[in-house]
């Protein structure tokens, strides 16, 4: 533990008591800082308590527990510096990690990231998602753990909906009113975050329990199309309860451990278990990639996000949104399944989600190229690519968008731009991800990390990008990798989504 008392020891003062951190490099590091009280008990299923005022010291050296999860491992890639270590059992997990300049002359800008997993796995401090760099560049930024899986994201009749986006809002609330204890500016927060934490942020851009708590937002490989209604949600509820044995409500779960729902979760996330989660028009907003996701028609997303979108919620904040341009390619290619699609199996597996299956795939050029290839491409349209879009068309503040386009060359240059593949350039982290199973092969571009992290430093601390704003009519999208901003022309997948 940290020695409070020592000369070198940075220490943060808050109002729930003092964190003792470390110092590396001119930045100050204070982890596991809770945000809300453990969610056990009679909290478990409830919205996320504020931490009582106290002057208690606290050691905020080590990373903490994390909220219950399984990792999978991925052939031939090593997720851990994308996902973290899995599972580190404690009670204590709705914290928080910060980091900030050591020598700070004014308020500085703040950034809060939200980390992916599909709302069922990953944590605060993966270490591609290092916030040091972050400080090294002048900028306080704060990354936190929320409720997952069962705990979270799943609509269970009895418990408040929706709970890992409440827990998200707290965090942000208690980022706001700590502002000025760690030296932060509170009218200057800007949240980021990547697949389904940039899912949880385009959904709070909406949210009325979100409103001004940030003021603008980053949304890596995500939009807000990804939101179920709670009585199709409430499906997976009555499946979940039927294979740990508990009646399908607040009692029956809370009568399972949260780490004995696990063996549950994986069972319902097989491609194969038989379970219909489509909307009323036969789409499954998330393709099968997760089936614990936000609702709406709650006090948190009152309406679906791209309907609140179109009437001016959220306009006060600007966005930044973009998508990698080949998403899927990390979903098929490390498992080496795309030689096996067939024109067949390429339907069978889109007809899952989209109604129009054929069509969508001749859209994308069926019978002209490879049954797996054209699979791959019609899917990173429909499940990010083209919803970004959809998101950046509908919000009526001030929108850019990017295309994250250098492609790794790992997996023989299949694994291209896939999913994720941002992540270490958004940080200025390559280290974490470069090897010859990491993510972004042996020698990947150390200039793009300057530039692109750089570019979210910039957009985070004055609001400005070096590109034109998209809109409907002059869809400018800035290539990353390219470094060019291109007019871009409406998708194929237009035609198959709302």
């Amino acid at each position: 533990m940290a020695d409070p008392l020592s000369s070198t020891t940075p220490l943060l003062r808050l109002s729930s008591g003092t964190f003792a951190g470390t110092l590396n490099a001119g930045v100050e590091v204070f982890r596991a800082i809770p945000y809300a009280l453990p969610p056990v008990g009679e909290r478990r299923f409830e919205p996320p308590v504020p931490v009582p005022a106290g002057d208690a010291r606290h050691d905020a050296t080590q990373p903490g527990a994390t909220a219950p999860q399984r990792t999978r491992a991925v052939p031939g890639l090593d997720v851990v510096p994308l996902i973290g270590t899995g599972w580190r059992e404690g009670d204590d997990y709705l914290t928080l990690d910060l980091y900030r300049p050591a020598v700070r002359a004014a308020p500085c800008p703040i950034m809060v990231f939200i980390h992916g997993g599909g709302f069922v796995v990953g944590a605060k401090d993966a270490p591609v998602q290092d916030g040091a760099t972050f400080a090294r560049d002048g900028v306080i930024h704060v990354a936190l753990n929320y409720r997952l899986g069962v705990d979270g994201f799943l609509p269970i009749p009895g418990v408040p909906t929706n709970l890992g986006l409440r827990d998200m809002i707290a965090g942000l609330r208690w980022v706001r009113e700590q502002a000025a204890a760690f030296g932060g500016d509170a009218g200057n927060i800007t949240v980021f975050g990547e697949s389904a934490g940039a899912m949880a942020i385009a959904d709070l851009v909406t949210s009325p329990l979100a409103e001004g708590l940030f003021r603008r937002a980053i949304i890596q490989s995500g939009h807000g199309a990804m939101t179920r209604d709670i009585a199709v949600a409430r499906r997976l509820v009555t499946k979940l309860a039927g294979l740990l044995k508990v009646a399908p409500d607040r009692a029956g779960f809370a009568g399972v451990a949260p780490g004995e729902t696990l063996d549950a979760v994986e069972a319902v996330s097989a491609p194969t278990m038989r379970l219909d989660l489509r909307d009323g028009e036969g789409r499954e907003p998330v393709f099968g990639i997760s089936r614990f996701i936000p609702v709406h028609g709650d006090d948190v997303l009152p309406r679906a996000p791209l309907d609140a979108l179109k009437d001016g919620v959220g306009a006060g904040i600007d966005v930044l949104v973009g998508s990698n341009a080949e998403e899927m390619n990390l979903y098929f290619v490390p498992a080496g399944v795309l030689p096996k699609v067939n024109r067949l199996l390429a339907w069978a597996i889109l007809r899952k989600s989209q109604p129009r299956a054929w069509r969508v795939l001749k859209a994308y050029g069926l019978g002209r190229e490879p049954a797996g290839r054209v699979l791959l491409r019609a899917l990173s349209d429909l499940v990010f690519r083209w919803p970004a879009r959809r998101f950046a068309e509908e919000h009526r503040g001030r929108t850019w968008m990017y295309e994250f386009d250098w492609r790794s060359p790992r997996y023989d240059g299949a694994l291209g731009a896939g999913h994720g593949m941002e992540l270490p350039f958004v940080f200025d982290s390559l280290a974490t991800a470069t090897g010859a199973q990491g993510l972004c092969g042996e020698a990947p571009p150390q200039a793009l990390a300057d530039r692109v992290h750089a570019t979210w430093v910039r957009f985070a601390t004055d609001g400005t990008l070096p590109w034109p704003e998209f809109t409907r009519e002059a869809r400018h999208v800035h290539q990353l990798a390219a470094d060019r901003t291109v007019e871009e022309p409406v998708m194929p997948a237009a035609r198959f989504l709302p």
